[in-house]
């Protein structure tokens, strides 16, 4: 199933799973972030794992920035 609002993400039981994965791949979204953590650019990647375009790699920085989105419940100090 590909993920709502994000094309390029799919998850699906059988892959992986069920972690989230780049459509067509079993790359899942946790080894690109390992992979830009460890200093490689989008194009090293893409270099690297012909399955993966530097558009795959934007989508699963956006995919993972969307995630992040939600409501900070901030806390009243004591």
């Amino acid at each position: 199933m590909n993920v709502p609002g994000h094309p390029r993400i799919e998850a699906h039981i059988d892959v992986c799973g069920g972690r989230p994965v780049i459509v067509g791949t079993r790359m899942r979204v946790v080894d690109i972030l390992e992979l830009l953590a460890g200093g490689m650019s989008a194009e090293d990647i893409a270099s690297d794992y012909p399955y993966v375009s530097v558009a795959d790699v934007r989508a699963v920085l956006n995919y993972v920035a969307e995630s992040q989105r939600h409501p900070i419940v901030a806390m009243a100090a004591e």
